[in-house]
C-alpha cells in the first residue's frame, strides 16, 4: 500500500465518507509499521464538493476529459498558426464541450446520491476551464485527486494551487519558442479534418441526447396516459361489479318472493278445492231437503182433501 493506492481509493468515495475512510486508511498503515505513510495519509485534504463531482467525471469520463485537455493544448497552438474563423470555430467548440461535461458531470452526482448546485456547478465549469487553458491544471484534473476546485486568472493563468493529491510537478518553465516553419498543407489539413470530426461528434451527442430526451417526454406522457386508462377501467369494474352484486341481490328477493307467492296459491288452490265439495254437499242436501219438503207438502194437501 502507497501513498497513490490510497489517495486513489479516498478521491473516489463521496466527501461525507471521506474522513472516516482516511482515519481507517492511516489506522491501517500505523498497524502495517509505515508511520511515515500514516502522516501522509492523515494530511490528504477533504475534497470540496466541485472537486469531489470532478473527480467523479474524470472516473467516468476519462476519455472526455482527456479530449478537453487535448483542445486546450490545439487551442494554445492555433494562437499563433490559425486564422481567426478557425479561431472562432475552436472557440465555439470549447464552450459546448465545456457546457456538456458540465452536464454531465450534475448528471454523474446526482446518481451518486449528492445533486450539485449551481453555485457548485460553476466551480466544476471554472475547473474545467482551467485545464483548457493550462497543461498542468489539465494533468491535476486528469489525475482524479482534485482537493478543491482549480480557477483561471484574467491572464489565462492558473492559481498557483492546483490543490491535488499528491501534489502535480512544479509548472514546466515555457522555453523560448524557435521560428516556425512554414504550416504544413497536409498537417494543416489533418487539424481541420480532426477538428470537424470532434464536431461531428460533438453534434451527433447533442442530437442523440435531444432524441432521447423526446423519446423519454413521450415514453411518460403515454405512461401517464396508459395510467388514466386503467383508472378509468378499473372505476368502471367497480362500478359493475357493484351494480351486478345489487342485481343477484334483487333476484334472491324475487326467487324469495315467487316462492312464497307459489306458496300461497298452493294453500289457496287446495282451500278452493275443499269449499268446491263442501258447496256440491251442500247443494245435494239442499235438494233432498227441498224434495223431502215437496213431498211433505203435497201430504199435506191429500189429507186435506180427503178429510172433506
Amino acid at each position: 500500500m502507497d501513498l497513490e493506492e490510497v489517495a486513489d481509493e479516498l478521491y473516489g468515495l463521496l466527501p461525507g465518507d471521506f474522513v472516516a475512510a482516511r482515519t481507517e486508511a492511516a489506522r491501517r498503515a500505523r498497524a502495517a509499521g509505515d508511520r511515515a505513510l500514516a502522516t501522509e495519509v492523515a494530511a490528504l485534504g477533504k475534497p470540496s464538493t466541485a472537486a469531489w463531482a470532478c473527480n467523479a467525471l474524470v472516473r467516468e469520463q476519462p476519455d472526455e476529459i482527456a479530449g478537453l485537455v487535448e483542445l486546450g493544448d490545439l487551442l494554445r497552438e492555433a494562437q499563433e498558426s490559425l486564422a481567426g474563423d478557425q479561431l472562432r470555430a475552436l472557440g465555439t467548440q470549447r464552450s459546448r464541450l465545456l457546457a456538456a461535461l458540465t452536464r454531465q458531470a450534475r448528471v454523474v452526482a446526482a446518481r451518486l446520491g449528492l445533486p450539485l448546485s449551481d453555485a457548485v456547478a460553476d466551480q466544476v465549469e471554472q475547473t474545467l476551464r482551467a485545464a483548457l487553458a493550462d497543461p498542468d491544471a489539465g494533468e491535476a484534473l486528469l489525475a482524479g485527486r482534485l482537493t478543491g476546485p482549480l480557477s483561471v486568472s484574467g491572464g489565462l493563468g492558473v492559481r498557483p494551487d492546483l490543490r491535488v493529491v499528491p501534489p502535480p510537478r512544479p509548472a514546466r518553465p515555457v522555453p523560448e519558442r524557435p521560428a516556425r516553419p512554414a504550416p504544413d498543407p497536409a498537417a494543416e489539413e489533418r487539424r481541420r479534418a480532426e477538428e470537424e470530426r470532434r464536431r461531428a461528434a460533438e453534434e451527433r451527442r447533442q442530437r442523440e441526447l435531444a432524441e432521447a430526451r423526446e423519446d423519454a417526454e413521450a415514453a411518460a406522457d403515454l405512461a401517464e396516459e396508459a395510467a388514466r386508462g386503467a383508472r378509468t377501467a378499473r372505476e368502471r369494474a367497480g362500478r359493475a361489479e357493484r351494480r351486478a352484486a345489487e342485481l343477484a341481490a334483487r333476484v334472491e328477493e324475487l326467487a324469495a318472493e315467487l316462492a312464497r307467492v307459489r306458496e300461497e296459491a298452493a294453500e289457496a288452490d287446495g282451500e278452493a278445492g275443499t269449499a268446491r265439495r263442501r258447496a256440491d254437499a251442500a247443494g245435494r242436501a239442499a235438494e233432498r231437503a227441498a224434495a223431502e219438503r215437496d213431498a211433505a207438502a203435497a201430504r199435506v194437501t191429500d189429507l186435506e182433501r180427503a178429510g172433506r
